[in-house]
């Protein structure tokens, strides 16, 4: 096995007193001693700190970048104001999906943030398909501040940032540290995700841990909050195997990049993708589940019909604090995937039920101004 990467903050981690994992090549912290449960809590309730170093950060630079990342993601992204952030997706010529991003139009270039488990393959991808432009990874580390409190702790630390709406980007700093923020996150909560010079991070992360609002938060708290949020896990929720549409991600692509718009297609597996958009004959689809009781249906579960038909499987799945009950999302047979529809899980021998349900299962509270 080779040896973990670690992130900038790898040293405070356990200082704190970080239970350490690996996770995506890297030592991740997957809680600390205030447990998962109370850091999932104190995040929906007040302000949680992450380390998401781990993600890859890449700048891309040229003429016409945005037209060019085009040809590799369906998102509208010529229209992509500048100061602003879009999510994202890699298709393949099946229409599977490679990998998840966010894109910002920086002006002057392109800010991408990719998963740390495909940033080799996503990095190798934009080589291959951007041949004229120059695509540079940088060393920075990426805090995420997450939380109903965080505009009152970043309105003591960068008061500008907190002119910023959801999905707005820019670049400040913070008691002389240069850093780029975007008001965005994980957790269906209001937040800012703040990129950071790699030999910084430390600094800034001690500086935003001594205000009274916030916690250090581990990935298992960040699971589960994302899942209540009814956010994908790249490599659970969605992979190769699904497409878009399956996936119910419809809305990450532009409406004029389908049939008839005015950029109608020209991605990696714009045929199959845009048929099914267009016909809806797939034959399954990502919904969001409610257990009942208490025990949670974990990753691949699988799910059946009353009339003990396979319709298929949970891909993530644990407790929901914030709701009181098991909370999961997975694939079913479009038959089976209308709010309100009864599946059950299979979970050490016994079926359980679970509702069909919207996602997210919490009110999200992201700023809209």
């Amino acid at each position: 096995m080779s040896e973990l990467k670690t992130t900038p903050l790898n040293a405070l981690h356990r200082e704190l007193g970080a239970k350490m994992v690996p996770f995506a090549g890297y030592d991740m912290p997957v809680q600390y001693p205030l447990g998962v449960k109370k850091e999932h809590e104190h995040t929906r309730a007040a302000c949680g700190l992450f380390d998401v170093s781990h993600m890859a950060q890449i700048l891309i630079r040229g003429e016409n970048a945005l037209a060019a990342l085009e040809t590799l993601v369906p998102a509208d992204l010529v229209g992509l104001p500048e100061g602003m952030q879009r999510y994202g997706l890699f298709t393949s010529e099946d229409g599977g999906i490679l990998d998840d991003l966010m894109t910002v139009n920086a002006g002057d270039h392109l800010y991408l943030v990719v998963n740390a488990a495909c940033r080799d393959q996503d990095i190798a991808h934009l080589r291959r398909g951007l041949p004229d432009h120059e695509v540079e990874v940088v060393d920075r580390g990426l805090l995420a501040l997450q939380g109903p409190k965080t505009a009152d702790v970043m309105a003591r630390l960068c008061p500008a940032a907190c002119e910023m709406v959801f999905m707005q980007h820019g670049r400040f700093d913070i008691d002389g540290i240069p850093v780029w923020i975007s008001r965005s996150g994980y957790t269906g909560e209001d937040g800012f995700e703040i990129s950071v010079p790699a030999e910084q991070t430390d600094a800034l992360a001690r500086k935003l841990l001594a205000e009274e609002e916030v916690e250090a938060i581990g990935l298992g708290a960040r699971d589960s909050l994302r899942l209540e949020a009814g956010l994908c896990l790249y490599g659970h929720d969605i992979d190769t195997t699904t497409t878009p549409v399956e996936a119910g991600l419809i809305w990450a692509i532009g409406k004029p990049r389908r049939r008839g718009g005015e950029r109608a297609g020209g991605f990696p597996g714009a045929d199959l993708v845009l048929h099914q958009v267009e016909v809806k004959d797939h034959q399954r689809k990502r919904v969001g589940l409610l257990g009942e009781g208490r025990a949670p249906v974990r990753e691949g579960a699988e799910l059946y019909s009353e009339d003990d038909r396979l319709l298929g499987q949970v891909t993530s799945g644990g407790f929901g604090p914030s709701v009181g009950k098991p909370v999961a999302m997975g694939y079913v047979s479009l038959d089976h995937a209308e709010i309100g529809t009864t599946v059950y899980a299979e979970v050490r021998g016994k079926r359980l039920p679970m509702t069909v349900t919207r996602m997210p299962v919490i009110t999200p509270g992201y700023y809209r101004g």
